[in-house]
C-alpha cells in the first residue's frame, strides 16, 4: 500500500476536506432536484467534479428506454431530454474494478415547507436529499478527493455514476446497465448507518380495481358494491400477507427482522355518490419480498388470495395491474472479498458495521439481477430519515463513511 494510504493517512486527507464537503451538501440540498426537475443538480455535480480533478462525462438517457420491460412508469413520464446521468471513469481496465454509484433525483418536500433551505445545527445537516442521497453523493467525492490528495493511482477502474430517477424505480441506473457499463463489483450509495448490504428485499406495487352493479341505495340489495366487495378482497390480501410472512422467517442475511416482508395498502378510492351504490373502487398498494420469492410468484400469490374469497362476483369482477414500481429481491454472496474488505474498513474507521441485509430496495438489485455483478449497498444516515419531514443526517457519520469507503477503495484498487 502506499504511502499515506492508511486509515490514518486516509482519515487526515479527509478531514482535510471536511469544511467542503459540509458546504458542498448544503448547496445541493438546495437543489428541488425531484423528476423533471434535475438540471441544475445535474449541472452544479458536473461542474463540481471537474473542479475536483475528475473527468465527468454526460451520459445520455434514449427515451427508448421506455420501451425496456425493466422500466418503471410513472404518473410523472417525461422524455429525457436535456437530462442525463453523470460518470466518471478513474484508472485502467487491469486489476480489479469497481462501480461507486448514488442517484441525484429526491423525493418531493410535499408538506415540509423548508425541505430545499439546508441547515447545520453542527451535529445533523437538514434537508430534503440530506440522506436520500445527496449525503452519499458527498461521501463519494469525498472519498475520490482524498484519494487523489494522497497521490493514489488505481491499479484497476473505478467508475463513479450519479444517476436520474431511483426515487421512481431506477430508470437512470437501468440506463447505464443497457448501455454496457460493468465491473467486477458495485457500491450503491445509501442511508445504511454505516453497515454493509449484499441483499435487498424487493418491492412491486399493484393496482386492485373492483367493479359493481350501481343502483339507487334505496334497492341496495338488488345491486352489487364494488367498496364491499374490495372489502372482501382486502381481507383476502391481508391473509395472504400472512403466508408471505411465515415463508421468509429466518431467511438468510435477514434473521433479524420480524417481519421483513409485508403488504401495504396505500390508497383506496371508490363510488361516486352517498346514495348509490358504488360501481367501482381502486386501491394501489405494494408488496415486500425476499430473494426466496420471484415477482411472478407474488403476482400468482395476490390472485390466488383474491380467489379464495366465498364471493363469486368478485371473482369475476376484479382486475389486477402491476403498472408501477416493480423492484425484484436480490442476494449476493456476503463473503465476497469486496464485502468484507468495506465492513473491514467501516469497522477499522470506527463504525459498528455489520454484514446483513436490507428490508428496502433500491439501484442496487439492477446492477446485481441485470448485469450479473456483485452489489452491495453502504453509507452515512438510515432510511429512517428518506422521505420524512426532517430529513438529516448526521455529519460525523457522513465522515466516518467516507474514511471507510476511501480505505476500501485504496484496498480493492490498488
Amino acid at each position: 500500500m502506499g504511502e499515506g494510504l492508511t486509515c490514518e493517512g486516509i482519515s487526515a486527507a479527509v478531514e482535510a476536506l471536511e469544511d467542503n464537503g459540509l458546504a458542498w451538501l448544503q448547496k445541493m440540498i438546495e437543489f428541488e432536484s425531484v423528476q423533471g426537475n434535475e438540471q441544475e443538480m445535474v449541472e452544479y455535480l458536473h461542474q463540481l467534479m471537474k473542479d475536483l480533478g475528475l473527468s465527468p462525462e454526460y451520459r445520455e438517457i434514449p427515451d427508448s428506454i421506455m420501451d425496456d420491460p425493466e422500466y418503471s412508469h410513472g404518473e410523472n413520464e417525461q422524455s429525457y431530454e436535456g437530462r442525463y446521468n453523470i460518470v466518471d471513469t478513474w484508472g485502467r481496465d487491469e486489476g480489479r474494478s469497481v462501480i461507486i454509484q448514488a442517484h441525484m433525483d429526491v423525493v418531493p418536500g410535499a408538506e415540509w415547507e423548508e425541505a430545499f433551505q439546508p441547515r447545520f445545527d453542527g451535529t445533523h445537516v437538514h434537508g430534503r436529499g440530506a440522506t436520500d442521497d445527496k449525503g452519499q453523493i458527498v461521501m463519494l467525492l469525498m472519498a475520490l478527493r482524498a484519494l487523489k490528495d494522497l497521490g493514489f493511482e488505481p491499479g484497476g477502474r473505478i467508475e463513479t455514476q450519479f444517476v436520474l430517477e431511483e426515487e421512481t424505480g431506477g430508470n437512470g441506473a437501468l440506463a447505464l446497465i443497457r448501455q454496457g457499463c460493468s465491473a467486477d463489483a458495485v457500491i450503491i450509495g445509501e442511508g445504511t448507518l454505516l453497515n454493509v448490504y449484499p441483499a435487498n428485499r424487493g418491492a412491486i406495487w399493484f393496482t386492485l380495481t373492483t367493479t359493481g352493479k350501481s343502483l339507487h341505495m334505496g334497492r341496495r340489495r338488488e345491486g352489487e358494491n364494488a367498496i364491499e366487495k374490495m372489502m372482501d378482497a382486502i381481507g383476502q390480501i391481508l391473509e395472504y400477507e400472512k403466508d408471505l410472512v411465515a415463508g421468509s422467517a429466518n431467511y438468510p442475511l435477514f434473521e433479524r427482522y420480524e417481519a421483513p416482508v409485508q403488504v401495504c395498502i396505500g390508497s383506496i378510492h371508490g363510488g361516486s355518490w352517498p346514495s348509490m351504490v358504488a360501481a367501482d373502487c381502486v386501491i394501489e398498494g405494494g408488496v415486500g419480498f425476499l430473494p426466496n420469492t420471484t415477482m411472478d410468484e407474488i403476482k400468482e400469490g395476490l390472485e390466488a388470495a383474491i380467489n379464495r374469497s366465498d364471493d363469486e362476483w368478485l371473482k369475476s369482477h376484479y382486475k389486477l395491474e402491476y403498472l408501477k414500481l416493480h423492484n425484484d429481491a436480490y442476494e449476493c454472496d456476503p463473503n465476497h472479498p469486496l464485502v468484507q474488505g468495506l465492513n473491514a474498513a467501516a469497522i477499522e474507521c470506527g463504525a459498528a458495521s455489520e454484514v446483513f441485509g436490507w428490508n428496502v430496495s433500491c439501484d442496487a438489485r439492477l446492477y446485481a439481477k441485470l448485469a450479473g455483478l456483485t452489489a452491495m449497498v453502504f453509507g452515512p444516515g438510515t432510511i429512517a430519515d428518506a422521505h420524512a419531514a426532517g430529513e438529516k443526517v448526521e455529519w460525523a457519520q457522513v465522515m466516518q463513511a467516507t474514511k471507510a469507503l476511501a480505505l476500501a477503495l485504496s484496498r480493492w484498487c490498488e
